[in-house]
């Protein structure tokens, strides 16, 4: 691979961690790939460290300069040298691909700048991070974490093998990108947002639409739809079919699979042809059925399997939700249409199902029409069909075909 083609960025802090840094560095040139070393160093920097990147060139795409990193405080000194990095990553046109290397710091540290990478470009964080909660670093990218088994603090015989083994990761997944033959589809792409509880729905919409588009079904368990509008922010969707919004019901009511505040924001920012509907709006999701928060253990509460529990939502909580709804698709700019399904919103919300309750589901519509602003670009429908119903799906079909011609 030739120099000319761009290089693969080894990012960590070298005060703590030079020694793992030229040895990951090392073991990539090997594999006839380039890399760059960039120092992320939140103390004032030495070049005779040798970066190839110093932590000054990275401080200095701080929007208040590099006195901001090197502030002496620990902790807004790392939050600073976080958004000094992701600015100057977002600067370079030589990225083939990234691996950081760290701790709990260093990880809040690179990770961010990694979120902010197109789809696609390898990332990999080597972490002593890697064996808890890693949402937070992952965020809607794609991110692989590796467990760095033991503390990133000089080599041993564990720490060679496991950089060792991703350093080879990293540069196998940029060889492979970028020797890649694979036909890129010319297909427009959709994003579409699915449940289990709405699968019939979406997978109807699937097999009408894949003739003509790629489609990308993301699964509606939080980072499912944060995924799908980064991919949105990114302009890399034609359109979205977002039938599943069960992500507000969790973010609202203190579900496990929530969306965050941003929910629809890049429907907003970017006024993609937009469709939305109600799939799995009735229930919060927790885990196992001890899992579920006191105050609503006396809710109804269905077990979907040992590891998931649903609960029905209210009538009081559906018309909050038609109401959060409503007010964020208001400063949709953008072609949008949101149909409502009065037959039932999930696999379960149908007649003599576990969670059917026409009440709640009015008190959705009720909500949302009172606070939704009908333009001639933004417009409400309201379906007496079940969401997994032939009839309704075939309405979803006619609106796509409404908003792009």
């Amino acid at each position: 691979m030739s120099k000319d083609n761009g290089y693969i960025y080894v990012v960590t802090t070298l005060d703590t961690k030079s020694t793992e840094a030229f040895y990951v560095k090392s073991l990539i040139k090997k594999t006839g790939a380039d890399a760059l070393i960039v120092d992320l160093t939140t103390v004032a920097d030495s070049s005779a460290r040798g970066a190839d990147i110093t932590a000054t060139t990275v401080a200095r795409f701080h929007p208040e300069g590099e006195s901001a990193v090197f502030c002496g405080d620990r902790g807004k000194a790392i939050t600073a040298m976080s958004l000094a990095f992701e600015l100057f990553l977002k600067s370079r046109e030589d990225v083939l691909g990234i691996i950081g290397l760290g701790g709990s710091g260093n990880t809040a540290l690179i990770t961010p700048a990694m979120q902010a990478l197109p789809i696609g470009i390898p990332k990999l964080m080597v972490s002593t991070m890697a064996s808890g909660d890693v949402s937070g670093y992952i965020g809607a990218s794609d991110i692989a974490i590796m467990n760095s088994v033991t503390n990133i603090s000089g080599l041993n015989r564990i720490s060679r093998k496991v950089l060792k083994s991703a350093a080879n990761q990293i540069a196998g997944a940029v060889v492979f990108c970028q020797n890649d033959s694979e036909a890129v589809t010319d297909k427009p792409a959709i994003g579409l947002t699915m449940f289990g509880v709405t699968t019939p729905c979406v997978q109807q919409l699937t097999q009408k639409l894949e003739n003509d588009y790629d489609c990308l079904v993301f699964h509606a368990t939080g980072s499912g739809g944060k995924a799908m509008e980064k991919l949105a922010d990114s302009h890399l969707l034609h359109s979205v079919l977002d039938i599943s919004t069960t992500e507000v019901c969790d973010y609202l009511f203190g579900g496990v699979l929530a969306c965050s505040d941003d929910r629809f924001g890049a429907i907003a920012r970017t006024k993609i042809p937009y469709i939305g509907s109600c799939g799995a709006l009735d229930m919060v999701n927790f885990g196992s059925r001890p899992s579920v928060p006191e105050h609503y253990r006396g809710r109804r509460l269905y077990q979907h399997n040992p590891q998931v529990t649903l609960m029905r939502t209210t009538p009081e909580e559906n018309g909050k939700m038609g109401t959060w709804i409503a007010e964020r698709l208001n400063r949709c700019e953008g072609e949008v249409r949101f149909a409502i399904p009065m037959g039932g919103f999930s696999a379960l919300d149908n007649i003599g199902g576990d969670f059917w309750d026409p009440e709640a589901d009015q008190a959705f519509l009720d909500a949302f029409k009172a606070a939704f602003i009908e333009t001639p670009h933004r417009k409400l429908i309201v379906s007496p069909h079940h969401i997994n119903s032939a009839e309704f799906n075939q309405l979803l079909i006619n609106l796509h075909k409404e908003l792009i011609h």
